[in-house]
């Protein structure tokens, strides 16, 4: 195992992991994000996730890519919710009216870092506090974040979080995957295998109805395995509102799943979380995708694994629980493992 520390600008940190099989993770203090992840495919390295190259490109481009979203990942209906009858209102965007990924969240935040290194693992610990009535959350939250690379080639992701007034916490991590290494091209011909019986409606606001869908005879269902691409060229209605995915799944089984499959099958990522729902969103930039390592992130140029209790969760009894309160302990757990052919 190595560790290895290089500047990444903004007085941010890269922190680049690499095991003896030749995987390679790099992930920074800003946004407690994923940089790059790269696997050994027929002799060469290969690029499995997007990226950029510094933390300017981050904050000039697209701070959420790859980044630790919080407090609540996802969209809140017109910034507001109640805990305990007392009524909060948090930051919205001036276009839609709801927020989205707690506003001027963690991912454009520096956070603190400690790094460990043994003969098993690689991790960086990231830690944060985010003070009482940041963005309009109620409590002071510490929050640590710890990546993971293992011999075995896993990638590692837990969370860990104390708060001294209850509020809301619901994190995710925002990394998009592209297994054949080129931004520019759409991730349609990847397979996509999922262990979820049903998915959380949304509306044209991408806001969750409330309303479970049963996958069975729609283009949603992925417990067989299916290319994504069957999705993008549906007539499903639900597949017409953001011309792609930005859906929660109900995981169900012990994992892996989900199980994501380059074209080539010459790579895969298997996915085991202790979360109860992934949002897979499908990168539906449509010819707005911003420059990205010399090319242009197309569209469908990504899809994310986002695991976490499903949007909506405050206004559906039955989906999880977001709110944290003092004395609670915090901690989930979520698993990619590399696997090359």
């Amino acid at each position: 195992m190595q560790l290895i520390e290089k500047p990444f600008g903004k007085e941010a940190t890269l922190f680049v992991l690499k095991n003896e099989n030749g995987i390679e993770l790099a992930i920074s203090d800003y946004g407690a994000r994923i940089v790059s992840l790269k696997a050994p495919v027929n002799g060469v390295s290969r690029e499995l996730v997007l990226g950029f190259d510094s933390a300017e490109e981050y904050a000039d481009k697209d701070p959420y890519i790859g980044a630790s979203i919080g407090r609540v990942a996802g969209r809140i209906r017109k910034g507001q919710f109640v805990i305990d009858e007392t009524e909060y209102q948090l930051p919205v965007d001036p276009e839609n009216g709801n927020n989205l990924h707690g506003g001027n969240g963690f991912d454009k935040r520096l956070w603190e870092s400690e790094a460990d290194l043994n003969d098993e693992a690689a991790t960086v610990t990231f830690t944060l506090v985010s003070p009482d009535g940041d963005e309009g959350f109620p409590g002071n939250l510490s929050i640590s974040v710890r990546y993971t690379l293992t011999a075995d080639n896993r990638w590692i992701i837990d969370y860990f979080a104390e708060t001294d007034q209850a509020t809301l916490y619901n994190p995710t991590n925002h990394v998009y995957f592209n297994l054949l290494g080129d931004p520019g091209q759409s991730v349609g011909e990847h397979t996509l295998k999922l262990a979820a019986d049903r998915f959380i409606e949304i509306d044209s606001a991408v806001l969750p109805t409330g309303n479970l869908v049963d996958v069975t005879a729609t283009p949603f269902d992925f417990r067989a395995g299916r290319p994504l691409e069957q999705v993008f060229t549906s007539e499903h209605p639900q597949n017409k509102i953001v011309s792609g995915l930005d859906h929660p799944f109900l995981l169900t089984g012990a994992g892996p799943q989900a199980i994501l499959t380059s074209p080539d099958a010459a790579v895969a990522i298997e996915m085991t979380t202790d979360l109860p729902s992934v949002v897979i969103f499908t990168a539906n930039f449509g010819e707005e995708g911003v420059p990205m390592r010399g090319t242009k992130i197309g569209n469908h140029g990504g899809v994310t694994l986002e695991t976490q209790v499903p949007p909506g969760a405050l206004e559906m009894d039955g989906l999880g629980e977001v709110i944290l309160r003092p004395a609670a302990d915090f901690h989930t757990q979520t698993t990619f493992k590399i696997v090359t052919k």
